[in-house]
């Protein structure tokens, strides 16, 4: 993984309301749909949208439309290359 990639994922990490998602995702099978997410945060959907913008633009999550809504699963591909890269920095 690039420290581009690196740095990217960092400043994803970096809110407060994404690592929330994350966690709860974590707990969830590495799954959340959209509107699981906005009673989660208690955000409005403009700001939901947001921050899973950051999250998908990062790689640390994936988006799948089905339908007119929009579910999102954990990348454990892209977590564990960051954690192995951050070891070994």
């Amino acid at each position: 993984m690039e420290l581009k990639q690196v740095e990217k994922i960092s400043k994803a990490l970096s809110d407060v309301n994404r690592l929330k998602l994350l966690q709860y995702m974590q707990k969830n099978q590495g799954k959340v749909e959209c509107t699981k997410a906005c009673n989660l945060l208690d955000l409005a959907q403009p700001s939901i949208s947001h921050h899973v913008k950051k999250l998908v633009e990062s790689g640390l999550i994936n988006q799948h439309k089905i339908g007119r809504n929009y579910n999102y699963t954990l990348n454990h591909e892209v977590w564990d290359n960051y954690m192995l890269r951050l070891q070994n920095l």
